[in-house]
Parts: structure tokens; C-alpha cells; sequence
């Protein structure tokens, strides 16, 4: 995030706070407003993070809800749940820093890895690494197996919630689009479990674990369409145009837009 300038803050005028999150030494308030002369809606996060160096103030934006940025596709899920597709990244996702979760790609350690696994944890900074080390072993080395899920604070990313969850490595499991499907259903279930109204996927197991976009985006999109209730909005944010686009062919394929 760059550092917050006086000039940020009288941009904002009758500004409706939306949300504060007193973590620990790092608070952060996100606000909503309209800037003058404009129909659009701004959500604005101020957060402060000790360092070495004392206190730092940083800032970040997003306008809409974030559904300003290119290439957001909308598709309904139910009557009452909607799938929100985009490139991005990950990390700097949030609907409005409490009932909010970003899942992240995890191995059955839980202690960061490549990918979209260290850019999270590097993200939400040390606490996160912590906190998963403090998660219980199932048996030694395996605190989250695949297909599970698990959940944390997010610490120092603007989402309010991290959910860890394993996907199967595609050459190696023998029943790969189950195991996908359960991370795809279990962490929709420990979301439902803290009131978590919007969550935010990457493409689980589309990286170093090999599994093919095509047969990913069906596995992903139909679970997500068959276990979204209580789910106010299911996002994707997908990092690679290839990724992006088989998650919009399938949607279109498996969803009423």
C-alpha cells in the first residue's frame, strides 16, 4: 500500500466509516464515500502498521466495490448468491474488512509455500505464519489435509479472514476432482461457520499442482454453485488471462448470467 498523504484525507467528504478493525497494534477503518462531481462509490482503507521504524500509515482504494476494475464478470449462483469473476491479485482483496475471507492455496503444513501461498503470507505478514503454526497436527507434519479447510485472521491483508485449504496435486491423487471439489465445499462450510459473507478463490490447485484450467473451472464453479448458501458473493480473483478466461467459458456454460 503507499503511504497515506494529508491530501487523501480531504478528499473525502461525509465519508460513512464501515468498518474498524482494532488488530492488535495494526488498526485499520475503511470508509465509504462519493468523491465531488462523481456517481461512483469508494471504499478507502487507512491502516496503520508498527515497524522498526515506529508507525507507518498506509492507504489503499477501491471504487464500486472493486467492481470498477476491467474485466469483472457478474453470474447468479442462487436467488441470493452471485459469482463475481476478475484478474487480479489476490492479497489486495476486500469487501469490507470483517466478513470477508480470502482462501489461500495452502500445503498440508500450513506454513507458506510458493505461489499465491507466500504472496499471502507475505502479505498478511509474521502473525500469519503464527498463527497457522499454532493450528493442531492431525498427524506430524499435516495440520490441514486435502480437501480441508482451516481458517485464521488475515492479519495485515485488508480481507478479515484467511482460508487455508488443500487441493489435491492432479498426476498424484486418484481421485483428483473429488478432492477438488471438497476444498472448494469445506471452505465455503468453515466460512458459513465464522458468518463470512464474501469469499474470495483463486484457482486451487492450477499452479505447481498441475491440475488442467478446463477441468479445474468445472469442478470449481459447480461446487461453488451447489454449496453457496448462506454466501452473499463468491469472487474468483485469478492472476494468468489463461485461467481467467476458462473460468469466464465455464461460467457462461454452467450459470445463468
Amino acid at each position: 500500500m503507499p503511504l497515506i498523504s494529508p491530501s487523501l484525507f480531504s478528499s473525502i467528504k461525509s465519508p460513512v466509516l464501515l468498518s474498524l478493525s482494532n488488530r492488535s497494534l495494526n488498526p485499520r477503518f475503511i470508509f465509504r464515500y462519493t468523491p465531488p462531481n462523481s456517481r461512483s462509490v469508494v471504499r478507502k482503507t487507512f491502516s496503520f502498521r508498527q515497524g522498526s521504524g515506529g508507525a507507518r500509515a498506509f492507504s489503499s482504494m477501491s471504487v464500486n466495490g472493486g467492481d470498477a476494475e476491467k474485466g469483472v464478470a457478474h453470474f447468479n449462483l442462487s436467488p441470493t448468491s452471485s459469482l463475481k469473476i476478475q484478474k487480479g491479485d489476490i492479497t489486495c482483496w476486500f469487501i469490507d474488512g470483517s466478513s470477508d475471507a480470502i482462501v489461500n492455496p495452502a500445503n498440508e503444513m500450513m506454513l507458506g509455500g510458493g505461489g499465491a501461498d507466500g504472496a499471502i503470507h507475505r502479505a498478511a505478514g509474521l502473525e500469519l505464519r503464527t498463527a497457522c503454526y499454532g493450528v493442531p497436527e492431525v498427524r506430524p507434519g499435516v495440520r490441514c489435509p486435502t480437501g480441508e479447510a482451516r481458517i485464521t485472521p488475515g492479519f495485515k491483508l485488508p480481507a478479515s479472514h484467511v482460508i487455508h485449504t488443500v487441493g489435491p496435486i492432479y498426476d498424484v491423487d486418484s481421485n483428483a476432482p473429488a478432492s477438488l471439489s471438497n476444498a472448494y465445499r469445506n471452505s465455503l462450510c468453515v466460512a458459513r461457520e465464522k458468518n463470512i459473507q464474501y469469499v474470495a478463490f483463486p484457482a486451487i490447485s492450477c499452479g505447481v499442482f498441475g491440475y488442467p484450467y478446463d477441468e479445474a473451472a468445472t469442478v470449481a464453479i459447480s461446487t461453488i454453485k451447489e454449496h453457496c448458501n448462506a454466501i452473499k458473493e463468491v469472487h474468483f480473483v485469478l492472476f494468468s488471462d489463461d485461467i481467467y478466461n476458462a473460468w469466464l467459458k465455464k461460467a457462461g456454460e454452467l450459470l445463468p448470467n
